[in-house]
């Protein structure tokens, strides 16, 4: 089995290895001669712009009121912190992040 690292290829291989597969070539075979996996060549040929890459990280700032915030857990002391996380429309990290800021500590069953 062949080893792969994840990251993102150039656009000059993404092209190579569609320009290899639109042309009769097997996608086994382009895995093989360009060593990408065969997942990312279906991903390749299922996108409509294969040369598109989006940039990771936040797609919009995401700013909690801390007032709110406080307001939510005391009017829902039992939310988790994906359930709060999916009420504001942001990450774990950010509700967990709030909550240090506050410092709001985790509730602990006894």
């Amino acid at each position: 089995m062949l080893a792969f690292m994840i990251m993102a290829y150039s656009t000059d291989l993404r092209k190579r290895v569609l320009d290899f597969v639109n042309t009769g070539g097997s996608k086994a075979e382009a895995e093989r001669t360009f060593r990408v996996s065969r997942r990312t060549i279906y991903n390749y040929l299922e996108t409509e712009d294969p040369f598109a890459r989006e940039k990771p990280g936040p797609k919009a700032p995401r700013n909690i009121d801390y007032d709110v915030l406080r307001q939510h857990v005391a009017d829902v002391p039992d939310a988790t912190l994906a359930e709060r996380a999916k009420h504001f429309g942001v990450s774990k990290g950010c509700i967990s992040y709030a909550f240090e800021k506050l410092n709001i500590t985790r509730k602990k069953k006894r």
